[in-house]
């Protein structure tokens, strides 16, 4: 049964601040061309995509000499960035290589630096190994809140928040109970939750419960629609609930920001800038119809 979002027709409203689009939503373009498409839809804000394989907008190893080149286009722009969403390889191997953490994150933590991003984004594990025993992945789960604490510590330091994403359904972390465990097993280390809408509901769970689980910890959202097994739908074409998560996080106090993270497969590439700054709208809508926070 598909959830309804009020107003899935074509946007035309004012995007809110609040809500951003990811280059990921428009991976197929070169990152000029995908800035351009996402300020035109009327957009302030991006993530930029650095995930190997899914959206090399930002390559990851990013060279040193490519740091200035990505954040003059993004400059151009004048588009702000809220996080550089980074897959920097399988944490589960890294945590035993510090020094390896740190020099795949010290030229993404310039372009933060040069972007004006506040936070970098990393998944929780390994791509491809959701299908691990929950009674067999102890092991991985601390080695990845060794290497988030790690990896805080470096960005950190310098003035960068890290942010880990969890739920994600192809990574070791592939639904809430998993998703909790590294945040615990990394204890009082500073790095924040992203929350992304479309692998919560695609693992069987509820965008509402979840936002609840991560509490002060959620930093971030991103927003795709989805049904169990499929995180591939635009908004308002699958069973996630944004107007339930919106009403939460409004009235529990949430002040972060949300991202468009369009990588579905219902829509052609030509379709996607239209699809986005409609998207945009309709998040939007439901942000200015939430009842405000209680006092």
């Amino acid at each position: 049964m598909t959830a309804a979002v009020p107003g899935t027709g074509t946007g035309t409203a004012a995007i809110d601040p609040r809500v951003g689009c990811s280059t990921i939503s428009l991976r197929g373009l070169p990152l000029d061309d995908a800035l351009r498409h996402i300020a035109a839809g009327g957009f302030t804000e991006v993530d930029l995509g650095a995930l190997p394989g899914v959206c090399d907008h930002v390559p990851v190893p990013l060279p040193e000499q490519r740091v200035e080149p990505i954040a003059d286009v993004v400059r151009a722009s004048g588009l702000r960035v809220r996080t550089v969403n980074a897959d920097i390889g399988p944490l589960e191997e890294l945590a035993s290589a510090p020094e390896l953490i740190e020099d795949r994150l010290r030229p993404l933590i310039r372009l933060a630096q040069a972007t004006g991003a506040p936070a970098i984004t990393l998944p929780c594990g390994a791509h491809g190994t959701h299908s691990r025993d929950h009674a067999d992945d102890e092991d991985a789960v601390r080695a990845v809140a060794r290497a988030l604490t790690l990896a805080a510590q470096a960005t950190t330091s310098v003035g960068v928040a890290l942010y880990a994403e969890a739920p994600h359904v192809l990574r070791l972390c592939s639904d809430l109970t998993r998703a909790r465990r590294p945040a615990e097993a990394s204890g009082t280390a500073p790095v924040g939750m992203v929350l992304d809408t479309s692998h919560v509901v695609a693992s069987g769970g509820d965008c509402v419960e979840a936002a609840r689980a991560f509490g002060g910890r959620l930093a971030h959202v991103h927003l795709r629609d989805a049904v169990p097994g499929d995180i591939h739908r635009s908004i308002g074409r699958g069973d996630v609930d944004f107007a339930a998560l919106v009403r939460h996080l409004t009235t529990t106090g949430y002040d972060g920001h949300y991202s468009l993270e369009l990588e579905t497969h219902d829509v052609t590439d030509d379709q996607r800038p239209a699809e986005a700054a409609r998207a945009g709208a309709v998040l939007s809508g439901l942000l200015r119809n939430a009842f405000p926070p209680a006092h």
